[in-house]
C-alpha cells in the first residue's frame, strides 16, 4: 500500500497549526506570566535561604537556635547546606539586589 499523499499533507497541516499555537501559548505566557512564575521563585529561595540560615546558622557562625533543633532537622537540610554556605559566604554587590 502505498502512502496517501492527502493524508501526509493534512498531516502536516496539523503540525503547522499545532505548532503556531504552541508559539502563541508561550508569548502569551511569557506577556502574562513568566514575572510573577521569576517572583514567586526568588520568594521560595529567599525563605529557603531564611530557613537554612535560622537551623544551621552555627556552620557560619550565626547561633540562632539551640543545636538540638537543629540536629534535628539535619536530615530535612543536608542536600542543601554546600550550596546554602557558598550564597551565603559570597561576596555581595550593590547591583546583585538589583535583579
Amino acid at each position: 500500500m502505498p502512502d496517501d499523499p492527502t493524508k501526509k499533507e493534512e498531516t502536516e497541516e496539523k503540525e503547522e497549526k499545532q505548532g503556531l499555537f504552541s508559539k502563541l501559548k508561550e508569548i502569551a505566557y511569557g506577556m502574562s506570566a513568566h514575572d510573577m512564575s521569576r517572583y514567586a521563585l526568588r520568594t521560595r529561595a529567599s525563605m529557603e535561604h531564611l530557613f537554612i540560615l535560622i537551623t544551621m546558622g552555627d556552620l557560619i557562625g550565626v547561633p540562632i537556635l539551640p543545636p538540638y533543633y537543629s540536629l534535628r532537622l539535619l536530615p530535612y537540610v543536608v542536600p542543601n547546606i554546600s550550596t546554602w554556605k557558598r550564597r551565603m559566604l559570597r561576596e555581595k554587590d550593590v547591583s546583585d539586589a538589583m535583579f
